[in-house]
C-alpha cells in the first residue's frame, strides 16, 4: 500500500449497538497495526446516525473493550472521570454531534445539482422496486423527483412534507474503477449504482454521506473496513468526486465464517469480544487469534504466536487474503492455552481471581469451606495451566482442593483389588506420610520418593489409585503427590483418614 508519501490516518467507526463483534474488532486491529507500523494515527469514531439501533452505554462499552484488549487509539471519544471527552483536533468524534456539518454538505450538493430532494412515499418506492424485479432489473430508484421544479420543491418543503436527499448518479459516466489493496482492481458501471439516500427525513445522514464527509474532514488516508462495504465504495467515490475531494485508498477485509462456512452470527454462538473475555480467553490470545483471521505472516512461516509488538512489526495488508476467514474455536482454545501456560503462576492466579472465582468462593464460604492460601493457589495454577483452555476452567479443574468430592467406599478400590487390600495399602501410605517432615510436602519429588517404593512393591494401581481418589474424589485429577503438594500434610492426612474410615465400616 502506498503510504510512504502521505501521513497515515486511519479510523475504526463502529455503531454503538450493544457489543463489539469480533469481525469489527479485526477491522479495528488491522487499522491499528497499519497505523502503528507507519507511525500514523488511529482514530475511533462513533457512527450513531441510525437512532433506532442505539443502545444506551454502548459507546462506553466499546471504549472499555479497547482498553481491556490493549489496543489503544490516538484520537476519539475517551472516558475521563466517568465522562466522555473528545481527544484530538478533528472532533467531535461522535456523528450525532456533527449534524450541522452533514446538513451543510448536503446543501452544497443540492446547490450544485449533484443531489436532489425526493418526496416519494415508502409505498411508491416499494411499487417501483417490485416493478423492477418483475422486469428483472436491479432495484434502483427511478429518479422520479429529479424533475421537480425549484418552486415545487420549496412549496412542498414549506408545507412540511417529508423528504430525503438523494445522490444524483450520472448513469452515462461510465465505469467507476478503483484499486482495492485486498481485492485488486474493482470496476462497476455507474448505471449499476443507485441514487443513494444521503440525508434521511429525520435530518440524520446515512452512512454514505457521513462517512465520506468525516473521512475527508478527519484527513483519513486509508479506509480499511469490512468486505460488506465493498459494494458501497463506488457510491463513496462519486461523493468524493462531487465534492472535488481527494479519494483515500481502500482495503476491504474478507468475511468471517464459522466452521460450517456460514457467516458468524450471534444466533449461532458467541461473536462479541466481550463474550470471549467473559468466557475466559486472554485479551492477548484473542488479539493474536483475530489477527490471523485473514492474514498470514508469509509463505513457509510457521510462527503463530505473536505479541502485539510483533504483529505491528510483521503485519502487511498485501498478505490479507481475499477468501473468507474461518473462525476456528479449536485453534483459539489451543492458542489461549499457549498464553495461559506462558503466564507465571502468580499472574495466572490474579487473572483467575479477577473474574472467574468470586461466585464459587462465595458459595463455598456459605457452606463453611475455608478459602485457600496464596501459596496453594499458585501451586494449583501450576497443575491446572497445562490443561486449561480458558481461565473459566480453573475452578472445575481445581475444585477438589477446596473440598474433596463425595464418593462410595467401593470407588476407592482399584479394578480387581478388594476392600481389605485397599485398606491395608492406604494405612501403609498414611503411616509413611505421618513420618515425613512438613518440608517433604513442599516437594512433589520428595513425596514420590517416600511413597513409590511401596507402590512398586504392592502394585502402583493398588496403592496410588485409592490415595488419589481419597484426596480428590475424582476419577480424573493430578497425581496423588501433586495433590498432597498443594493440600499440605494436615489436610492430606485428614482426607486419607476419612477414606480409611469409609473402608473400615
Amino acid at each position: 500500500m502506498n503510504s510512504d508519501n502521505k501521513e497515515v490516518r486511519v479510523r475504526f467507526a463502529p455503531s454503538p449497538t450493544g457489543f463489539l463483534h469480533v469481525g469489527g474488532f479485526r477491522s479495528a486491529l488491522y487499522n491499528y497495526l497499519f497505523a502503528k507500523q507507519h507511525k500514523g494515527t488511529f482514530i475511533l469514531r462513533i457512527e450513531d446516525t441510525d437512532q433506532n439501533r442505539l443502545v444506551e452505554g454502548a459507546t462506553e462499552g466499546l471504549i472499555n473493550v479497547f482498553t481491556n484488549m490493549g489496543v489503544h487509539y490516538d484520537e476519539g471519544p475517551m472516558i475521563e472521570e466517568g465522562k466522555l471527552v473528545a481527544k484530538g483536533d478533528f472532533g467531535p468524534y461522535i456523528q450525532s454531534e456533527r449534524l450541522d456539518l452533514y446538513k451543510n454538505h448536503a446543501n452544497e450538493l443540492l446547490s450544485s445539482g449533484k443531489a436532489y430532494r425526493c418526496f416519494c412515499t415508502p409505498e411508491r418506492l416499494e411499487m417501483v422496486r417490485a416493478q423492477m424485479q418483475r422486469d428483472k432489473q436491479p432495484p434502483k430508484y427511478d429518479k422520479h423527483c429529479l424533475s421537480l421544479s425549484t418552486d415545487e420543491i420549496e412549496k412542498r418543503v414549506a408545507a412540511g412534507e417529508k423528504s430525503v436527499v438523494r445522490l444524483n448518479v450520472d448513469s452515462e459516466r461510465g465505469e467507476i474503477a478503483f484499486t482495492d489493496h485486498v481485492r485488486g482492481e474493482v470496476k462497476i458501471h455507474a448505471r449499476e449504482v443507485d441514487d443513494q439516500v444521503l440525508m434521511k427525513s429525520d435530518g440524520f445522514p446515512t452512512y454514505h454521506l457521513a462517512s465520506v464527509v468525516d473521512d475527508h474532514l478527519m484527513k483519513i488516508s486509508h479506509v480499511i473496513r469490512a468486505d460488506e462495504w465493498l459494494v458501497s465504495t463506488p457510491k463513496h467515490i462519486l461523493l468524493y468526486e462531487a465534492f472535488g475531494w481527494e479519494i483515500p485508498e481502500f482495503a476491504h477485509l474478507p468475511l468471517l465464517v464459522n466452521m460450517e462456512r456460514k457467516k458468524l452470527s450471534k444466533r449461532q454462538g458467541d461473536v462479541a469480544v466481550e463474550d470471549f473475555l467473559k468466557a475466559g480467553y486472554l485479551p492477548e490470545a484473542l488479539t493474536n487469534f483475530v489477527a490471523l483471521l485473514g492474514w498470514n505472516p508469509g509463505e513457509g512461516e510457521t510462527q503463530e504466536k505473536f505479541s502485539l509488538e510483533e504483529l505491528v512489526d510483521r503485519f502487511d495488508l498485501s498478505r490479507v487474503q481475499k477468501g473468507s476467514a474461518v473462525f476456528d474455536v479449536v485453534k483459539l482454545d489451543w492458542l489461549n492455552n499457549l498464553y495461559i501456560r506462558a503466564l507465571d503462576n502468580k499472574e495466572l492466579v490474579e487473572r483467575v481471581r479477577k473474574g472467574f472465582l468470586s461466585e464459587h468462593i462465595e458459595s463455598l464460604s456459605l457452606m463453611g469451606v475455608k478459602d485457600l492460601s496464596d501459596e496453594q493457589y499458585e501451586k494449583m495454577a501450576e497443575l491446572a495451566k497445562e490443561r486449561m483452555k480458558k481461565l473459566s476452567e480453573f475452578f472445575e479443574l481445581s475444585k477438589f482442593f477446596w473440598k474433596a468430592g463425595e464418593y462410595e467406599a467401593a470407588d476407592l478400590v482399584w479394578k480387581h483389588s478388594d476392600a481389605e487390600k485397599t485398606l491395608e495399602n492406604m494405612r501403609a501410605v498414611e503411616a509413611i506420610l505421618e513420618g515425613l517432615d512438613m518440608s517433604a510436602f513442599e516437594s512433589v519429588e520428595a513425596l514420590e520418593k517416600a511413597v513409590m517404593p511401596l507402590a512398586d512393591e504392592r502394585g502402583r494401581g493398588d496403592v496410588l489409585w485409592p490415595v488419589r481418589y481419597a484426596l480428590s474424589g475424582q476419577k480424573a485429577s493430578p497425581s496423588p503427590f501433586e495433590i498432597m503438594w498443594v493440600l499440605g500434610k494436615e489436610e492430606s492426612l485428614l482426607r486419607l483418614d476419612l477414606a480409611i474410615s469409609a473402608l473400615s465400616v
